[in-house]
């Protein structure tokens, strides 16, 4: 019978080479696919996409993307996890796969920025309707929760404010109503406290985690990705399909990377949380500032529900990543605040946070919150992300930076 592989160019495509099994090595294989071969037409047609029970398509998982999904899982202390390009699609993919048209989302007046741009254009646009409520009231969330209302969003903490809520109460307003809760949990990283368990008795936790794996899970400043991560098996099936239907993936070398930063995150978390601290704490100190914005300092907003939820982590530390705000005196013009982050040196400008380098952002809270925030200072908002620098480097260039912006 004639070699139906008999040309080079058909051996060098179906060529029978199998390596042996066994190999192992600290990091997981990047195993690239769009195809997936099938031993026959009775395994095309019986493997199942759904359960991980084997491969079909690349959009439906490898053994890379399985591997990080249990693996953000036990971080998290999930059982079904789905990979999306970004947070932000993370969001998303929870709202579509929710919600329709005459039903109402709740989120926090501090909820992270794009959400509401999503909210005002595809989900107004699909006639999903939405209502704000104040993140540190649980009263104000509970009235505002109606017949229609089937998602309300979390955030702690929460976003450019750092307000901390009380999240337990929330979680128990919202289960008594049966409305379900998605907590943005970016900040907290599955190691500030634990998202299915506030309690520690099993008795109380969110329903569903999106996370930007953009931040500390990936740690580099240099992968776009997201998680939607469940503990229950219906409500992952409802975020799947529709995760499947959008056609949501992520590539295999993004996924590496996210893989081979893992099990150094906690190290890293409590590296840019101390270095945070250290550098809010100074802050406080100094003239130009009005009010240091950090979920662990007592002044900060609702720093009680955070000393409360997530005091416990690191031996009683308490874990609050490497972030804050300040809000910078307002005898300060905006020219001069601009300047100040123009004068740093090792600060960078640009968005995103969780990656080696310190970056600064200043912001326009006018245009950015809806209620009353009589609990902030008068002020320009600036936020900082503490990266892996010296602390000591850091603080010189912040006080350079302030001393030639900020004089009389």
């Amino acid at each position: 019978m004639h070699d139906p592989a008999s040309d080079i160019a058909s051996r060098l495509v179906h060529h029978d080479y199998i390596p042996p099994a066994g190999f192992q090595a600290p990091q997981t294989p990047v195993y690239k696919a769009s195809t997936v071969i099938f031993p026959n037409v009775a395994a095309m047609r019986s493997r199942e996409w759904k359960d991980k029970s084997g491969y079909t398509y690349g959009l439906h998982g490898t053994p890379t993307t399985f591997i990080l999904e249990e693996r953000l899982c036990a971080l998290e202390g999930g059982l079904q996890c789905l990979l999306v390009p970004s947070g932000l699609a993370a969001i998303a993919n929870v709202a579509l796969a929710l919600l329709k048209p005459g039903d109402e989302l709740l989120i926090p007046d501090n909820v992270y920025g794009p959400s509401k741009d999503l909210i005002h254009g595809e989900l107004r646009r699909f006639g999903i309707g939405h209502a704000v409520y104040d993140p540190l009231d649980p009263a104000d969330l509970a009235a505002r929760i109606t017949p229609a209302t089937r998602l309300v969003w979390l955030e702690a903490a929460g976003s450019v404010t750092m307000e901390f809520p009380d999240l337990c109460e929330q979680v128990r307003i919202c289960r008594a109503r049966g409305v379900t809760t998605a907590l943005d949990n970016t900040w907290g990283a599955g190691l500030a406290f634990a998202p299915f368990d506030l309690l520690g008795d099993g008795s109380l936790g969110v329903d569903i985690c999106a996370h930007a794996l953009t931040k500390y899970p990936s740690g580099g400043g240099d992968v776009l990705m997201g998680s939607i991560v469940t503990r229950d098996e219906a409500l992952h099936m409802k975020l799947k399909l529709t995760h499947m239907r959008l056609g949501l993936g992520v590539g295999a070398n993004d996924a590496e990377a996210v893989l081979r930063s893992l099990p150094s995150i906690a190290l890293r978390y409590r590296a840019h949380d101390e270095a945070a601290r250290r550098l809010a704490l100074w802050l406080q100190q100094q003239p130009a500032i009005a009010q240091v914005l950090h979920p662990a300092l007592p002044e900060s907003p609702g720093h009680g529900h955070w000393k409360a939820l997530c005091g416990a982590a690191y031996g009683g530390a308490g874990g609050a990543a490497g972030l804050f705000s300040v809000l910078v005196d307002a005898r300060y013009s905006q020219a001069q605040v601009d300047a100040f982050c123009d004068g740093l040196r090792l600060f960078k400008l640009g968005y995103s946070w969780g990656g080696p380098m310190s970056l600064v952002v200043p912001y326009d809270l006018a245009r950015m919150r809806g209620r009353p925030t009589a609990h902030l200072q008068p002020g320009t908002l600036v936020r900082f992300s503490i990266g892996l620098e010296a602390v000591d480097d850091l603080q010189r260039d912040l006080q350079q930076a302030m001393e030639r912006a900020f004089t009389a």
